[in-house]
């Protein structure tokens, strides 16, 4: 009963926002469409996205600007949530806000170490980061290094790990995102015993201890695939956390010599099931989706009043948000309605 009075009013808020969320219908229709234009008319007939859409002057209507005002809607999404929730959920949904934290840092850190003529554009999520976050874009935006770029995060807790990497003077863009991604991981996962007791805790485990799991079975495909990385650099590359992938397991994946054996493997651990299937034809990305899809979808109907509805809207928003902007650049480059709805399910044309 005490989980049903905590979570009753946010609940009722966040199914409002999902019947807001689009269709497979929707997605047929914007896949049909022929231009860009076309696709934003479309929008603003949905009820989610038509004031985001109203914004936007007609000179503005291209993929980068649109994308731009997505982003606001799913951060106006985030912001309802936070308002409706009490001083339990806060906690869990300041955690979730670092993932948005780490990817705002990979952009800049985009920037620098490709040297862009164009200037940093994150005006659109100043509001947001001025109210949620420990980082001022104010002081990100006159970044001109990779030097300038760390002092910059001084004030935060970004700052340390990246700091120890700078000093090395030879570190690439590759190790800095590693190095984010590894930081990210580790600190939720310590942080949510101090953070987070009970029933909480154990959603939270469940989502991130799958996260970081097929994560790390991504990156071990991908770099025995496409790199041909051996073992050492494989481990190099990985989060050093297993929730449902035990240790022996892990290892034994990693230094499988050939994909086949990697993929024999792979059979005999608990995500069978799950990536059951490496050579079918959805992307390694959409088994990933799909995988966290079905474990939101368990834990809400389980328990519907707890985290589990709130990190599933989250996930369905961001998930449609990725779709849209597929399907504009779709759109943009004249792909068959076929060709676009192949990309938005992850399936290999």
């Amino acid at each position: 009963m005490g989980n049903v009075m905590t979570y009753s009013g946010i609940v009722t808020k966040v199914r409002a926002m999902s019947a807001k969320l689009l269709t497979n219908k929707d997605y047929d229709n914007i896949s049909n469409l022929g231009s860009v234009p076309e696709a934003i008319e479309y929008l603003k007939g949905k009820p989610a996205y038509a004031e985001y859409m109203n914004r936007l002057d007609v000179s503005l209507y291209h993929r980068g600007n649109v994308e731009k005002v997505l982003y606001q809607s799913l951060f106006d999404d985030y912001s309802r949530i936070y308002r409706f929730a009490g001083l339990k959920q806060k906690k869990i949904l300041k955690l979730y806000w670092k993932r948005y934290e780490v990817d705002l840092i990979n952009y800049c850190l985009r920037i620098v170490f490709n040297h862009y003529d164009k200037p940093f554009d994150l005006e659109y999520k100043k509001e947001f980061f001025d109210k949620y976050s420990q980082i001022s874009i104010d002081k990100l935006i006159t970044s001109k290094n990779i030097d300038e770029l760390v002092d910059n995060l001084k004030d935060t807790e970004y700052y340390e790990p990246l700091y120890k990497l700078r000093k090395s003077e030879s570190a690439t863009l590759f190790d800095y995102d590693l190095a984010l991604d590894l930081y990210y991981f580790s600190m939720l996962w310590k942080k949510k015993k101090r953070v987070l007791k009970g029933k909480e805790q154990e959603q939270f485990t469940r989502e991130y201890g799958t996260k970081i799991d097929l994560l790390n079975i991504q990156w071990i495909y991908r770099a025995k695939k496409y790199y041909h990385m051996l073992p050492p650099d494989i481990y190099f590359l990985t989060i050093p956390i297993h929730y449902r992938l035990r240790l022996e397991e892990f290892k034994l994946l990693v230094e499988a010599p050939t994909l086949e054996q990697f993929e024999q493997q792979l059979k005999l651990t608990y995500y069978e099931k799950k990536f059951h299937g490496l050579d079918d034809h959805k992307t390694l990305e959409q088994m990933y989706k799909d995988c966290l899809d079905r474990l939101y979808t368990m834990d809400r109907r389980k328990d519907p009043y707890s985290i589990a509805t709130i990190s599933s809207y989250l996930f369905q928003k961001e998930e449609e948000i990725y779709k849209l902007t597929t399907a504009l650049e779709c759109i943009r480059y004249g792909l068959s309605k076929g060709e676009t709805l192949g990309y938005l399910g992850g399936v290999v044309q």
